[in-house]
């Protein structure tokens, strides 16, 4: 029975953490690998349906069931994180008009599209900053360096056309 609870297990992590990663996928607009995904979902699922329904009788099988499906999502999400598909804009707003901040992400490799904006105090710096969702936390890390009360926001965009970001797609 405990190589059934454990196959129960590990097929539900399997199954979901498949689940997991072709919804993200879909939502990003990749419905290829999204599809390719599925087909191995749909399989994963019948098989540990199967062996559910079998054993339908221990309770044991239902809560391993219920467990593997918990930490289907975790793993699912753990490696969609790894993978870290798409890309992220960081708006940058910093107390210091005359921050050297731009040239510095840009010497760094980063596209950086800036302007002057007018807040409660004064004058601020804001910067655009597109760079891969995988440098998000590297970049994030380079702007703290330098302007540690930086107010920053972080935003997914779905579609980029034209800019630096086509011409040079390094970071």
């Amino acid at each position: 029975m405990l190589s059934i609870l454990l196959s129960i297990f590990i097929i539900q992590i399997v199954y979901v953490s498949a689940s997991t990663l072709r919804i993200i996928l879909t939502l990003k607009g990749q419905k290829y690998y999204a599809s390719a995904i599925s087909t191995v979902e749909i399989v994963v699922y019948v098989l540990g349906l199967n062996l559910v329904l079998q054993y339908l009788d221990h309770t044991l099988s239902l809560v391993v069931y219920a467990i593997g499906y918990g930490l289907g999502i975790l793993v699912g999400s753990w490696i969609e994180e790894k993978i870290a598909l798409g890309y992220v804009t960081l708006k940058v707003i910093t107390n210091n008009a005359e921050s050297a901040l731009a040239n510095n992400l840009r010497n760094n490799g980063y596209g950086v599209t800036s302007w002057l904006g007018s807040g409660r105090d004064g004058d601020r710096l804001v910067l655009e900053v597109l760079a891969k969702r995988k440098n998000e936390k590297k970049l994030y890390n380079l702007i703290l360096s330098q302007e540690s009360t930086a107010f920053i926001v972080t935003l997914e965009p779905k579609h980029l056309h034209g800019g630096f970001w086509t011409k040079v797609n390094r970071h």
